[in-house]
């Protein structure tokens, strides 16, 4: 197979990932073939493989996309009120907003179903987990709160990201991984109960 060249049209890479995310979700991985999605993006099938180089390459791309959008959408700043347990838990009813969205809780459970198959898949799952500011803004939020004497908070990183596990994995229980629908205030009282533990937690 042949391997990805660089310099190829942004437009046209955009509109494979869009096609590809819309044909995996709906045929799942093993069901969706090259040919179909190159002919909902557009292009020629031998473009796909000039782009992603296979199939398992294109679906890695897809989920690192969607990865990458969900991480722009969750927190890009926290505004800082001076009450540690409203503001953080604004913040995890943003997180569970992106996540528990039709399209990124549909890719995670395909990607769970595809993960035993994908080595590489698996690196990513364990790379995202532990990955340096993931939780950035977060973590920058709970250091200046250690500062100013509202919390304790040694390791702002590993206290970041257990606000997000906390919020998140309550959220997949509650809605069976993004397949039902979960209730404006329930998510709310998901985010507050996050929120208080790690704030609780945290106390000075």
């Amino acid at each position: 197979m042949s391997t990805p060249v660089r310099g190829r049209s942004t437009a046209k890479r955009q509109a494979i990932l869009a096609a590809a995310t819309a044909t995996f979700l709906e045929q799942g991985y093993a069901r969706a073939s090259v040919d179909t999605i190159a002919a909902a993006a557009g292009v020629g099938k031998q473009t796909v493989y000039g782009h992603f180089g296979d199939k398992e390459h294109l679906f890695l791309a897809v989920l690192d996309e969607a990865r990458s959008a969900r991480e722009a959408e969750v927190v890009t700043t926290i505004t800082d009120t001076g009450d540690p347990l409203a503001d953080l838990t604004a913040a995890a009813g943003r997180i569970l907003d992106v996540v528990l969205s039709p399209q990124i809780a549909a890719l995670h459970r395909l990607s769970i179903a595809e993960l035993p198959h994908h080595p590489e898949l698996q690196r990513m799952w364990r790379e995202d987990a532990s990955r340096p500011g993931r939780d950035q803004a977060i973590a920058d939020y709970l250091r200046s709160c250690d500062e100013q004497g509202l919390l304790v908070v040694p390791d702002p990183a590993l206290a970041a990201r257990q606000l997000a596990v906390l919020a998140v994995s309550e959220g997949r229980v509650a809605t069976l991984q993004g397949t039902e629908h979960l209730r404006k205030a329930d998510r709310q009282r998901i985010a507050s109960q996050a929120a208080d533990l790690i704030v609780r937690a945290h106390r000075p």
